[in-house]
């Protein structure tokens, strides 16, 4: 059973999906993909919006985004559309600039939860134990997994792959969705990571890169990121499985 951790700010969640998804080979964007009846979409911003702990959302679209108006949203809270960037740090930099003026936002306090458009099976009690152990932590946090499988490092100078040495895994943890900072922090470290040039595939890279040390906390390994064809059977399955619980 989690420690209830008293919080004293605002949740906001971000989601990046501006994202085409060249690898799941299909005509639409693979946030767009029926799931189960729905968009997996509908489903990743529902699940967000579903929880006590989230204000409302920003979600980063591109301009001419065809799709987003057939969304149904479960909830009263607002959502805020902000333009999609070339790359996942601009995307959420510009949600969180559109977030910075919004007259519901506190921009000392409050914090922002940035999750995967594609993660469509996330738990409620992730959410939960995200926020509850993080808690006023200035260093934020992510949902991740203990890497259990041997891992390989590529020789880069071969012509083929092969293997250049196997990595200890003890230590090493596969990073999730949602990842969970101080907004004004998170916006500074994105700033600070776009103007010296430094490439950063998710937030907590970013804060990394800013000088914090974000907390790891185990999430589910149905959580998963929905990029090739064969991620929509297994998230149908996960999502038939948690709605029998």
């Amino acid at each position: 059973m989690l420690s209830k951790q008293k919080i004293n700010h605002a949740i906001w969640a971000i989601v990046p999906a501006a994202g085409i998804g060249k690898r799941m080979q299909s005509d639409i964007p693979k946030q767009y993909l029926p799931l189960n009846g729905r968009p997996v979409l509908e489903h990743t911003l529902n699940a967000l919006l579903k929880n006590k702990n989230i204000s409302g959302l920003v979600i980063a679209l591109q301009q001419d985004d065809a799709y987003f108006s057939d969304i149904k949203i479960n909830s009263d809270k607002p959502v805020l559309r902000a333009a999609g960037g070339v790359e996942r740090a601009d995307s959420v930099l510009n949600a969180l600039t559109t977030l910075f003026q919004y007259d519901q936002f506190n921009a000392d306090n409050d914090w922002v939860m940035v999750h995967d458009a594609v993660r469509a099976c996330l738990k409620q009690q992730d959410i939960e134990a995200l926020v509850s152990e993080v808690a006023e932590d200035k260093n934020g946090g992510l949902l991740a997994l203990p890497v259990r499988d041997t891992m390989k490092r590529q020789n880069v100078d071969k012509a083929i792959a092969c293997v250049a040495k196997t990595i200890n895994r003890e230590n090493l943890w596969h990073a999730l969705t949602p990842q969970y900072f101080h907004a004004a922090s998170l916006k500074k470290a994105l700033e600070k990571a776009q103007l010296e040039g430094m490439s950063v595939t998710d937030e907590s890279s970013a804060m990394e890169f800013a000088g914090f040390s974000p907390r790891l906390v185990q999430g589910h390994e149905d959580n998963i990121k929905i990029t090739r064809p064969g991620d929509l059977r297994l998230a149908s399955l996960y999502l038939q499985l948690q709605n029998s619980e």
